[in-house]
């Protein structure tokens, strides 16, 4: 085989004291897609940050071409040919999809942007990925999954030769997912490089020739895709004694109404949604995408405005009827975007896990907060849920997708509410993160509290619900008891027969 475009040898990167990547050493070749496999916090996304300019490694080379490559910023990166498409989104909301895809590198004549030139370069680059809305519209407007096409619309506008693409399908729709594929398949075909990060290994295996397993920021294993099996890449992502580690579910029977939704609803959104809760049960909630499920919970708490409707929520074991914004102090929320709508990001651990608990942590000196307790009852539930830090105060922006998650969900722990409103748990996390959500919801469930959960993974929907209710455009279409099949859980969220 050829000599590799791409050589990353013995990179180290240390964090305080936590040591991120401890000797790393990855190879890849022009025309060839590489995939990047690790548990959540194994050094995938900060091995990245370093090859894109974003962090500087403490200890090893970099060599592109044969010739060793500086790279002290992402500009300079970008300049070297390398682009990346990143997990959490990087654009800029108030502005137009052209300024985003042109922010660093607009053409301009006499000191003015050539307006033109950059609109026909945009419609361009969004036809090659088959977006067809206009390039002027505001970035803020566009659905999840369009603004992620217009992120890696920007990636590949300058025909980079490395190309990262760091969980690029978490928004997007089955239709988006094989635009990208194609996408990649014409770049490979042009010789670029593509690393592709993914916690979906179905994706993995269909788009990749090389895999390299990461975990704890060193390699461990990897190799042909043609020689790996899913169960070695499990096995090698978090370790032979963990590759076992998901619970199966137990049939559990659930207590009284612990919440009851009557004619909830929202012009064009929710449509007189009736349906209740009852504690020590789990609830799936299954529709296809732009049904209204995240819609749904964030109305039950308040976050989004509603137009009619009252809940009942059991108040020391009372049902008592209130508005949406007053039920929620009897529920917690996990939020489907974690950055943007679940965390304080430059603030500590400490203090995203203990803010929705503050009335409990005030100290005799009203009204301050108890450091010390506030300290305390944060690291019980960091040692609980087994959350990779190296302080308390450690800004929670440094931490990976999979340790984020578990600090918003040791915040409702700590907090523990009647009710859990879960949206996409697991999106963007690992097998072995993914089986420690899953088992918490287990223990909550096990223990009393009513959850409703939403996941766009209809394998763990079935896995970890005692019951389904089926959305379809904002309507409730069916309610299933579990053991009920997908193909009637997919018929119903279609409006087969409804």
């Amino acid at each position: 085989m050829s000599q590799p475009f791409l050589q990353m040898r013995n990179i180290r990167k240390r964090f305080g004291a936590v040591e991120a990547l401890k000797g790393v050493t990855l190879e890849a070749h022009a025309g060839e897609a590489l995939a990047l496999i690790g548990a959540n916090g194994a050094g995938k996304s900060t091995l990245m940050n370093v090859l894109g300019g974003v962090y500087a490694p403490d200890e090893g080379d970099i060599l592109l071409g044969g010739q060793t490559a500086r790279l002290h910023s992402p500009l300079e990166a970008e300049r070297s040919g390398i682009a990346f498409v990143h997990q959490e989104m990087a654009m800029l909301p108030t502005m137009s999809v052209a300024d985003n895809l042109f922010i660093s590198h607009f053409p301009t004549q006499m000191g003015r942007i050539k307006r033109t030139e950059v609109l026909d370069a945009c419609r361009a680059a969004l036809q090659r990925l088959g977006c067809t809305f206009d390039p002027r519209v505001r970035v803020g407007d566009l659905s999840p999954g369009d603004q992620q096409m217009v992120e890696i619309a920007r990636a590949i506008m300058t025909d980079p030769k490395i190309i990262i693409f760091d969980e690029p399908t978490s928004s997007l729709t089955s239709r988006e997912k094989q635009r990208l594929f194609d996408v990649i398949g014409a770049l490979k075909r042009a010789g670029t490089v593509i690393i592709y990060i993914s916690h979906f290994l179905d994706e993995a295996f269909a788009l990749c020739e090389r895999a390299v397993v990461l975990r704890n920021g060193e390699t461990v294993g990897g190799g042909m895709m043609g020689d790996l099996t899913y169960a070695r890449v499990v096995e090698l992502m978090i370790g032979a004694q963990n590759a076992s580690a998901d619970r199966e579910q137990q049939t559990r029977q659930p207590g009284a109404v612990a919440l009851q939704v009557e004619g909830l609803r929202r012009e064009g959104v929710l449509r007189d949604l009736r349906f209740s809760l009852h504690k020590g049960e789990v609830v799936g909630l299954w529709g296809l995408l732009g049904s209204g499920r995240s819609e749904l919970l964030r109305s039950l708490v308040g976050l989004d405005p509603i137009d009619g409707g009252m809940l009942r929520i059991a108040v020391n074991g009372e049902l008592r009827a209130l508005p949406p914004g007053e039920a929620r102090r009897w529920m917690g929320i996990v939020t489907e975007n974690r950055r943007d709508d679940g965390l304080l990001l430059p603030m500590p651990v400490k203090t995203n896990m203990s803010i929705a608990n503050l009335p409990e942590l005030i100290g005799r000196i009203y009204p301050f907060v108890d450091g010390r307790r506030e300290a305390s009852v944060s690291q019980t539930y960091v040692e609980r849920l087994k959350i990779k830090i190296a302080d308390l105060r450690q800004p929670v922006r440094t931490l990976s997708g999979g340790n984020q998650q578990k600090v918003i969900v040791g915040r409702w722990l700590q907090k523990a509410p009647l009710v859990y409103l879960m949206d996409e748990p697991t999106r963007g996390l690992d097998v072995g993160a993914k089986a420690e959500i899953r088992a918490i919801i287990s223990e909550l469930a096990e223990a009393g509290a009513a959850l409703l959960v939403v996941s766009s993974d209809i394998d763990e929907i079935m896995s970890i619900s005692d019951r389904y209710l089926v959305l379809n455009r904002g309507r409730l279409v069916a309610e299933f008891p579990r053991g009920a099949s997908k193909n009637e859980l997919m018929a119903a969220a279609a409006g087969v027969g409804t």
